[in-house]
């Protein structure tokens, strides 16, 4: 599968560690952090796929995002649950998020008006424990997306990025 991600500063993934040691009762606990923006499906043709991806994005301006706290799903769609998040706060995120699904079929109940801007923490754990890490406080952490990342989600790494200018 493949997506376009946005890449989190460095602090995301300081305060994602701090908070490891009560992660780690969940089945699946992140180590890679980013957001993820719009899933693009498979392809045969890999760099087409990415032309289209780029082309949809073309003149995209950068924006603000903001992590403002610890949120959880207690039933995702997909996958198992709870999934713990940072909850990420950005109108220009999801205008491109809005942006490519025009161009990239939404998938049901994740994408399009279901979409949420987030950065996933952990899934498949307890309950009370997704809703103990909500109740934390975190300091707000706010930067300027000025990249965006096509992500190869079977290797799990960028293959190439997209900058959005200033």
């Amino acid at each position: 599968m493949y997506s376009v991600n946005v890449p989190v500063p460095g602090r995301v993934r300081t305060i994602a560690n701090e908070l490891y040691p009560d992660l780690v009762g969940f089945e699946h606990v992140r180590e890679e952090h980013s957001c993820l923006l719009k899933r693009l499906g498979e392809a045969d043709h890999v760099a087409q796929l990415q032309h289209r991806a780029h082309r949809a994005l073309e003149g995209t301006p950068a924006v603000e995002a903001r992590i403002t706290g610890i949120e959880y799903f207690a039933e995702p769609p997909l996958g198992s649950a709870p999934v713990v998040y940072f909850a990420v706060e950005s109108p220009g995120l999801e205008s491109i998020h809005a942006n490519l699904a025009e161009t990239f079929d939404p998938v049901d109940d994740l994408e399009g008006d279901d979409y949420v801007p987030h950065v996933t923490l952990a899934r498949g754990g307890d309950l009370e424990t997704a809703k103990r890490l909500a109740g934390r406080e975190i300091e707000p952490i706010r930067w300027t997306v000025s990249e965006l990342e096509f992500w190869d989600g079977t290797y799990k790494l960028p293959v190439s990025r997209i900058s959005l200018p200033a």
